[in-house]
């Protein structure tokens, strides 16, 4: 029997929650394969081809090239399972697509027989399993992640309640019968079928009990949009509150903001006008108006999000020291004079700098953590995936080099080549965007010499770097021109002392000072 399958626009990372059709790569009627990419989207940061989580036929497409679809919204719809050729997926009679994604085709036939009111129930079970499975493996598909089985999680059972189906004529007496017993494979999806209908949870109110959320992406989703889900009212079952509804609040005060804008913005005219008048006049204007307003959205908007986390939830404190850049500089340029054509691109500074960091974070690795406050305690990683402050005519994105510490120099120059490049063509995947653990700061590139950084939640620590200037310099106990950089981290107090914060600073100055410190840890 084949299933039907719903298929939706999976959170592609980062808070982006729209993103814009721009190219389908399959019509409906063609056969896809598990992770094969059906269509190429645009988000605000990034050009991404979407893969399809299952493998079948392609029964129907939503929204045209060039359509804003939002984060959960269908994509397609696969027929899956025996007769997934097509022939068992058209017509009425073929059942209709749920919430969740998933529908038994050809399960209802007016010829056939009503069920008893036991296998209703089981049947109504089984179907509210696979609408949970398929929204588990659809809705939360993060691209470059691969389809694998979503891991493990405690839920609360609930029962469904399924009236029994209308008596037969009495024209037509049937003997009673008992019920056939279900098979055990069927059963085992559809824990909440053995549950006694008695023992239905009831609906949870606001100011009684626990918030009626079961997805934890729902609370997430919720938290970064500062929505109260306890003045939400669910329209799941049981009044649980699903991600429609969060989103629906959202866009429900997206909406209000733009009104408000829109309100000002007359006000504007009216100052406007009002100063015009006064100039015109020869008076001098009583006050200055607004000139304009630009509502954040897109990938301003989520930088402004972002940074207003940072500041909001991370007590921050930053350090910062001056060191003679000049050997570095000297080693950098005999590296590369030594390179051949065959050796690839000559190494950067940030190449060596972003090696330096590495080697520090092995040395004080509680600066390789993140805090997590719900469960109070502090989470050090070990792996070192590396982000890096790049600018690009889209706004600030931090790429990622991921498992740093296994790179070499060269390995980590090619990677930020790469990653570069991506970035100013806006190509980044979702996964070259996210899950940075430390993230370094290239501000010397706009001529300036310090900075104070926001961290990049949910990360510790970032390292910023100056420009390298001509200085005088006390070197040998003499006084001469050195090439002078400003070194500052800013770091999460919750996780190390300034004492860490220092030691790690100053590592990092050594090495820039003299970089054959850092052969010892290479």
């Amino acid at each position: 029997m084949a299933q039907v399958l719903e298929f939706k626009l999976p959170d592609l990372g980062e808070g982006l929650t729209e993103a814009e059709v721009v190219r389908w790569l399959v019509e409906v009627g063609d056969v896809v394969t598990v992770d094969q990419p059906v269509v190429e989207v645009e988000t605000a940061k990034a050009m991404v081809e979407v893969p399809c989580p299952y493998g079948g036929v392609v029964t129907a497409r939503f929204g045209e090239e060039g359509a804003e679809l939002p984060v959960g919204a269908p994509l397609l719809t696969v027929a899956v399972g025996e007769g997934s050729d097509g022939a068992g997926s058209g017509g009425a009679g073929s059942g209709a697509v749920g919430s969740g994604g998933a529908v038994s085709a050809g399960a209802v036939s007016g010829g056939a027989p009503e069920e008893p009111a036991e296998r209703a129930l089981q049947t109504a079970a089984e179907r509210a399993a696979a609408e949970q499975d398929a929204e588990e493996s659809s809705g939360n598909v993060l691209v470059g992640y691969g389809t694998a089985a979503a891991p493990a999680r405690r839920r609360r059972v609930r029962t469904v309640r399924v009236s029994a189906p209308p008596a037969s004529p009495p024209a037509a007496p049937a003997p009673a019968a008992p019920p056939a017993p279900a098979a055990p494979a069927a059963a085992a999806p559809a824990p909440a079928a053995a549950a006694p209908a008695a023992h239905a949870a009831a609906p949870a109110s606001a100011s009684d009990g626990p918030v009626p959320v079961i997805s934890p992406l729902v609370r997430k989703l919720a938290r970064e949009n500062d929505v109260d889900l306890r003045s939400l009212v669910g329209s799941g079952p049981d009044g649980l509150i699903l991600r429609a509804d969060v989103d629906a609040a959202v866009e429900a005060r997206t909406r209000a903001v733009k009104a408000a804008v829109r309100d000002d913005d007359e006000l504007i005219r009216a100052g406007r006008h009002e100063a015009r008048q006064s100039v015109e006049a020869g008076e001098e204007p009583r006050k200055a108006g607004l000139y304009s307003r630009h509502p954040l959205t897109g990938l301003r908007g989520l930088v402004a999000d972002k940074m207003s986390r940072s500041r909001r939830e991370i007590p921050e404190a930053t350090c910062w020291v001056d060191a003679d850049a000049t050997e570095l500089l000297a080693a950098r340029r005999s590296m590369n004079d030594a390179m051949t054509d065959r050796d690839g691109h000559k190494v950067s500074l940030l190449a060596l700098l972003a090696r330096i960091s590495v080697a520090a974070l092995a040395r004080f690795p509680a600066l390789n953590s993140t805090v997590d406050m719900e469960e109070r305690e502090v989470r050090q990683f070990a792996d070192i995936h590396l982000g890096f402050a790049a600018q690009t005519p889209r706004g600030l994105v931090v790429p990622v080099v991921r498992h740093s510490q296994s790179r070499s120099t060269d390995s980590i120059n090619a990677e930020l080549i790469r990653l570069t490049e991506s970035a100013r063509a806006g190509t980044l995947t979702p996964g070259e965007l996210t899950g940075g653990t430390f993230t370094l700061n290239n501000y010397g590139v706009f001529g300036v010499d310090g900075s104070t950084p926001i961290i990049n939640h949910p990360e510790a620590a970032m390292l910023g770097v100056g420009r390298i200037v001509p200085k005088p310099w006390v070197h040998q106990g003499e006084l001469a021109v050195r090439h002078v950089v400003q070194l500052s981290l800013t770091f999460d107090h919750r996780v190390c002392d300034g004492g860490t914060a220092g030691g790690f600073l100053r590592y990092v100055a050594d090495c820039v000072e003299q970089p054959a410190v850092l052969l010892r840890s290479v």
